[in-house]
């Protein structure tokens, strides 16, 4: 049986260092049997040949432009039964103006208020029996950006941050936003995490954990 292959897309913007975070991954990949290619560009999206051959595509790209052929073979290879998973802006802060793209993710980065932050992700009791966050420590503090983040209802949402009312925030009320959700699109399944601005954060071990589990679970099952 050949291994399953995974493509890793990463560049935009700099400041989420998308070479150091997602070599972090590679080794994760290869030791689950994926033979991994790494591309600084979107143009491979939009290579039939090489997309209908990849099982997992890992993301790590702030911001930027996609065009309207790499936007198409990245959506007909989701629905096609390639996963997509990644991590902090460089899966949801991707491409802000391409709502299609937005519509695949199932969510959309709009803001980190107050910056670097003390808060908690929390494990959705009723989803902790979830391969991804099975045996994860909850309530996981941290110090870093909480995405405040938009979602739509096809997300299954396995943990959550809440930012606080605060005497500087506009809202009114404290907000619960998802931190880790997966789900599925046509034969895909795309994997999401609020966390990882830095490789400091993702070298926490639970995020670690989580987002190792994450790119393993995303991607198309072996084929029998």
């Amino acid at each position: 049986m050949s291994n399953r292959t995974a493509l890793v897309v990463r560049g935009g913007w700099k400041g989420h260092d998308p070479v150091g975070t997602t070599d972090l991954f590679v080794p994760t990949l290869t030791d689950a049997g994926f033979d991994v290619t790494v591309e600084d560009s979107l143009e491979v999206y939009a290579d039939d040949a090489v997309m209908s051959g990849i099982d997992l595509i890992v993301q790590s790209w702030t911001m930027g432009e996609i065009l309207v052929d790499e936007m198409h073979g990245l959506r007909l290879a989701v629905e096609n039964g390639t996963g997509l998973a990644g991590w902090h802006g460089g899966l949801l802060d991707a491409f802000r103006g391409a709502t299609d793209y937005q519509h695949i993710v199932g969510g959309q980065f709009v803001a980190h208020p107050g910056d670097m932050v003390d808060h908690e992700i929390v494990v959705r009791p009723e989803r902790a029996d979830h391969p991804v966050v099975a045996g994860i420590s909850s309530p996981l503090r941290l110090t870093t950006e909480q995405y405040w983040v938009q979602t739509d209802p096809l997300c299954d949402v396995l943990a959550t941050t809440t930012h606080a009312v605060r005497a500087d925030a506009p809202w009114h009320e404290p907000v619960t936003v998802p931190a880790v959700w997966t789900r599925r699109w046509g034969r895909g399944k795309v994997f999401a995490c609020t966390v990882g601005h830095s490789t400091a954060e993702l070298q926490v071990p639970e995020i670690r954990a989580i987002i190792d589990r994450g790119l393993v679970w995303a991607a198309r099952e072996p084929a029998v």
